[in-house]
Formats: structure tokens, C-alpha cells, sequence
């Protein structure tokens, strides 16, 4: 627990990232004295992954809304596709969760299917989903101050030659039929900039406040805010430029500033939640992908909506509310739970207990073995979100594996297509080994004169460790931790290093950030399984 007591109000200051790591696309959301931040998950479980907070300062993880197959299919879910950028709002004594399932993004075509579902508490129960329309992404909802409810999207257009982010549309929703009602309006094309998306509606001061993001989610993102007096529109955009960018400014440590919603404090304080990327170096590779950052907005005597240089800041005031400190995370998980810790998050399918098993053993995490590292379909990985350049996974496993097809370790992972993987298997002789395999862009690359011999140990320490760039493994087999040999790119577990361009179309992207995980193979299907003793995790900074 932190030191700071509950009642102290001064001087204490917001720290970027508030969500490190892994945490894209932000919405925040106050009821009452609680604040919510709830951001994309895309193939990984639980989906719409949830922070709450009393202060903007302290967040905690509440784990995901979108727990189950009946909210929710992610089998076959492509690298970086499934949940893109919920959003979270309040009405009528009930949370409302608006989330896109992205089905491609190959030649123009997203397919993207909007959700709607709602619960009396962040915590559920959780409503059967509604399906909304599959006009575009980021779709979000805006309650009007007259009771009416409206729905707002980019709007995407598939046919060559054309603005594929069409603008921001607008459809009433019937709270009471449970459905879109009316026609659709578009109120917003964006700005020159282009590349207009992630829709939101405030009022305030007389005013209907758009806020959208622009320029992409890379280093050319934005957040753009245009005002109407009427709903529908015409919006005038600030003539001030971008309320938020990073552009230009390579020097700041937070990159891509964009995708912002807005907050007010009890207090009439007004915040920014929006996402942000921290390169190793300038420009280059953010292997913990896109964080989630806070900043402090004043309104202008022109009635404008302004963040100090219009630049995203590593430290800002927090508001003036009475600190609320959680508990820490504890280090190490010693999977004494009947289920998974919300840190942890699963691939492609929901933790439940046809492979994930935290009864049979106490204190032991079993895990089924799922397909191949590059099935889609039935993986077995428990993974938590790297948050700092250096920490670390560490583990003690017990496998019996049969033959080769059978697989069992810890990972630094960030797509099918690269990842770096320590495992126990079954060499032809008969030998338990470990065995270290790599994956880059979909080339694999083995390290057999690497592989070491168990010697029959039951009980094997494994350990995985970012260092900055570098990615390191180690082993124990009950005397003592000993480091393979090798240095390994962490980079590539990057989103820069995901995305993939042929003849001008994405082939790939990269949305997510890297993971260490707990990974297991059964690709014959025999039914083996792998139980993990613990996991501790460390991080610096």
C-alpha cells in the first residue's frame, strides 16, 4: 500500500503512462466518485479490458467486460483484429459498452460489427449483446441532455479510389427497442489531416463538443476537437490546430499522442485520457505498444479546450481529490485463486476450464496443451502485458511431454508471427529437453546447440527477461539459475515491427504491444497438459 493516507488533497501529480504497456485507445468514464479507463484488447481475453480509479492517480486493474463466447468469438481472430476501442458510458442507472469487432482490414474491408451491451455494474451482470450496424469503427455512444441516445462511428468506405475514412456518422438508438432507429447523418468529414475516427460527443457551455482522432495511429496521430451549436452540425474546427500531438517532436518521450476522450472531475477539472507510444529509441520501435496517458485541459477565454503546448507531458497536476492508493499487485501469483488473476489475459479463447485449470492441483496453475504457435483457433497462452523496457516472467513447471508435438514453456510474444519461446519437449531418444525457437515476420529460427538436457528434473525453472532491446532467457534445474547464451531482439515483439505493407495495403498491423506468457503445445491432441507452480513478475521503472 502506498504511504500517501486517503485524505490528502496537495500537491500530488499524475505520472505517464497510467496505463503502461499494452493499453490502447482509452475511454474514461466518472460515476460519481469513480473513474473508469477501459481500452482495446483486440485477440487476447478477457476483451475491453477495465482500470478504476478514485483519484486519476492510482488505477487498478479490474480485469475484462467481455469475458465470454456469448459476448464475444474471437476463434480464427486475426493478429490485431477482435476488440478495437471500446467505449464506456453511464445512463439511466446502467453501463453502456459500445465495442467493434474488427474481422479484417485487407483491401479496404474491415467488417467491422458494432456492439452494444450493458450491466447496473462495472462488474456485471453483463447484457446479451446487441448488434449494432457495421458502418465502421470506434464506435461510440453520446446520451443527450434531452434523453435522446445516439450512436457515432467513422464511416468507412470499401470502393477504390475513394476516402476509405469517410467521415463521423450519426444514428439515433432506441434504448427501449433495443435498436438503431432513423437515418444515418454524417456530420464530420475531418480536416486536411485525414484519417478521421474514434468519435465523441460532450456538451458543454451551450456547446456539442467533438472530439475525434486523426493522422493515424503512429507518429502523425492527433487529436482534432470541432463545436456546434445543433447536433447535426456544421462543425467549425479549432483554429488553434490539434488540442493534442506529438508530431514534430521527437525529442518528447511520449509519441502517437491521440485517441482522446475527455473527463470531468467532481470539481469541474477537465482531463484528457488518450493513448501514447514510448519508442527505445527516436521514432523506432515501442515493444510495450500503445499506453494509455492522462492530461489536464483548461478552456480558453475563446471557450476552446487547451492542453499547455498542445503537447502530450510526462507528469501533469492531479486533480483535487482525496488520494486513494490500491493495495500492490503482489509479485509473485501463486495461483491460489478458483480463477485467473486479472493481470493475466488468454489468446483467441476465454480461460475457461476445458484448458485452464486451477482446481484439480491446488497452488498450481494447469494449463492444456492448444494448438501450434500459429493456430488461431484453440491457442494455450496465459500471458501478462510487458510495463517497463526491463522486467520479467519467471516460473517453475512440471511437464511429462510425450514426443515432439507435445510443448511447454514461457514467452515473450507479440503476434503468430514473432515471438521468442523457451520450451520442455521430447527429443527422439527419449530425453526431456529444452529447446529455444524464433520467430521473425514468420521465419523461424532453432538454436539446437542450445538445447540442454534436463537430466530427468521434475520440477524446471524458466525465466524470461526484457532488458531495453535486448530479450534474455534463463533455466533452472535445481542448482541454480543459469542464462543461455544468446541475445535476443526484443524488438521485434514491437508494433512497428508487426505492421506490414505489400503493394500499399496493410497485410498486417500491429495494435497490441508485447506479452510474457505461459505457453503450451498439444499438437497432436493427446490431451497433455503442463502445471505451473507460480509466476513473478518484475519490473524496473
Amino acid at each position: 500500500m502506498s504511504t500517501e493516507t486517503a485524505d490528502v488533497t496537495t500537491t500530488r501529480s499524475i505520472r505517464n503512462p497510467v496505463l503502461p504497456g499494452f493499453h490502447p485507445d482509452p475511454s474514461i468514464l466518472r460515476v460519481g466518485d469513480d473513474y473508469y479507463l477501459a481500452t482495446s484488447t483486440f485477440e487476447w481475453y478477457p476483451g475491453v479490458r477495465v482500470h478504476h480509479s478514485r483519484d486519476l492517480v492510482h488505477w487498478r486493474a479490474l480485469g475484462g467486460i467481455v469475458t465470454e463466447r456469448r459476448l464475444l468469438d474471437l476463434r480464427g481472430c486475426g493478429d490485431s483484429n477482435g476488440i478495437w476501442a471500446p467505449d464506456l458510458t453511464w445512463h439511466d442507472g446502467l453501463f453502456h459498452l459500445v465495442y467493434s469487432d474488427v474481422a479484417s482490414f485487407a483491401s479496404g474491408y474491415w467488417d467491422a460489427q458494432n456492439f452494444l451491451t450493458t450491466a447496473p455494474a462495472i462488474t456485471g451482470p453483463w447484457s446479451d449483446p446487441v448488434r449494432l450496424h457495421s458502418h465502421g469503427f470506434d464506435a461510440s455512444l453520446f446520451h443527450d441532455d434531452d434523453g435522446t441516445v445516439w450512436l457515432l462511428a467513422m464511416s468507412a468506405d470499401w470502393r477504390p479510389g475513394r476516402n476509405r475514412f469517410g467521415g463521423i456518422e450519426i444514428q439515433q438508438y432506441d434504448p427501449d427497442r433495443r435498436q438503431l432507429v432513423g437515418p444515418t447523418r454524417l456530420i464530420f468529414t475531418g480536416t486536411e489531416v485525414g484519417l478521421t475516427e474514434a468519435p465523441h460527443i460532450y456538451r458543454h457551455d451551450g456547446w456539442y463538443w467533438l472530439v475525434t482522432a486523426e493522422g493515424g495511429t503512429s507518429w502523425e496521430h492527433q487529436v482534432t476537437v470541432a463545436r456546434s451549436r445543433e447536433l447535426f452540425g456544421p462543425y467549425e474546427v479549432d483554429p488553434a490546430g490539434p488540442l493534442l500531438t506529438s508530431v514534430g517532436r521527437p525529442d518528447l518521450t511520449l509519441q502517437k499522442a491521440g485517441h482522446g476522450s475527455l473527463v470531468r472531475t467532481q470539481h469541474g477539472e477537465w482531463y484528457l485520457a488518450h493513448l501514447v507510444g514510448r519508442p527505445y529509441t527516436p521514432l523506432g520501435n515501442c515493444v510495450l505498444g500503445r499506453e494509455t496517458a492522462l492530461q489536464k485541459v483548461e478552456w480558453s477565454p475563446g471557450g476552446w479546450p487547451r492542453i499547455p503546448g498542445g503537447i502530450p507531458a510526462d507528469e501533469i497536476a492531479a486533480p483535487d481529490l482525496p488520494a486513494h492508493p490500491w493495495p500492490d499487485e503482489p509479485a509473485t501469483d501463486h495461483f491460489d485463486a478458483p480463477d485467473l488473476a486479472s493481470w493475466w489475459s488468454t489468446l483467441r479463447r476465454p480461460a475457461t476450464d476445458d484448458w485452464i485449470d486451477l482446481r484439480s492441483r491446488p497452488s498450481h496453475l494447469r494449463v492444456y496443451g492448444g494448438q501450434s504457435p500459429v493456430g488461431k483457433q484453440t491457442p494455450s497462452l496465459v500471458a501478462r502485458r510487458v510495463g517497463a523496457p526491463r522486467c520479467s516472467l519467471e516460473t517453475v513447471v512440471e511437464f511429462d511431454p510425450g514426443n515432439h508435438r507435445h510443448l511447454a514453456g514461457i514467452t515473450g510474444y507479440y503476434n503468430t508471427q514473432n515471438w521468442h519461446y523457451l520450451y520442455l519437449t521430447r527429443a527422439d531418444d527419449g530425453r526431456t529437453v529444452l529447446e529455444l525457437l524464433s520467430c521473425d515476420s514468420g521465419r523461424r529460427t532453432a538454436y539446437p546447440e542450445l538445447t540442454i538436457d534436463t537430466g530427468g528434473a521434475r520440477r524446471v525453472g524458466l525465466r524470461v527477461r526484457f532488458d531495453g532491446p535486448a530479450l534474455h532467457f534463463a533455466y533452472d534445474l535445481g542448482d541454480g539459475w543459469r542464462e543461455l547464451p544468446v541475445t535476443l531482439d526484443a524488438t521485434i515483439l514491437s508494433d512497428e515491427h508487426a505492421a506490414q505493407i505489400v503493394d500499399g495495403e496493410p497485410a498486417a498491423w500491429g495494435f497490441t504491444g508485447a506479452l510474457l506468457g505461459l505457453w503450451v503445445q498439444d499438437i497432436g491432441g493427446d490431451g497433455h497438459y503442463a502445471d505451473f507452480d507460480h509466476a513473478t513478475y518484475h519490473q524496473k521503472g
